[in-house]
């Protein structure tokens, strides 16, 4: 299980918007690590927020533990990445012969699988990552 601090920035009943605070890399980004840490300063220096389920209520200004299930981090990268890709080939293959219809048929293949993973991702909500924990100092 992936476990991550943030601060929550918003609540309401089931949710919480929350931002991560520590920045990102592993334990070993102090220098000695592989340098994951600068290059993500380098490319995203704004803050992310993300919109988590908000199992034990936590409040504006608390510091919390967001856990992400085992699985999903591969599930949401099969879903994004691989059932787009897998609809846009199929779509190129059963359009035809023609270049043109071939383009036509990648590009509606294209659209229905990011369509499909949109709806497969909304419709499953088992493993959203949510807080586990208040931080305790």
């Amino acid at each position: 299980m992936l476990e991550s601090r943030a601060v929550v920035v918003q609540s309401d009943t089931f949710t919480a918007e929350v931002v991560g605070s520590g920045g990102s890399g592993c334990s070993a980004c102090d220098g000695k690590g592989c340098g994951s840490k600068k290059l993500t300063q380098l490319f995203c220096s704004k803050p992310r927020h993300f919109k988590v389920d908000n199992r034990i209520h936590a409040s504006v200004g608390d510091e919390v533990i967001v856990c992400v299930p085992d699985g999903a981090v591969l599930r949401g990268v099969g879903l994004v990445y691989l059932l787009p890709l897998v609809f846009l080939f199929s779509g190129a293959a059963l359009a035809g012969e023609s270049d043109a219809h071939a383009v036509a048929g990648a590009l509606s293949g294209l659209v229905i699988g990011f369509a499909l993973a949109r709806w497969l991702s909304v419709r499953s909500r088992r493993k959203q990552p949510y807080i586990a924990r208040l931080v305790r100092e």
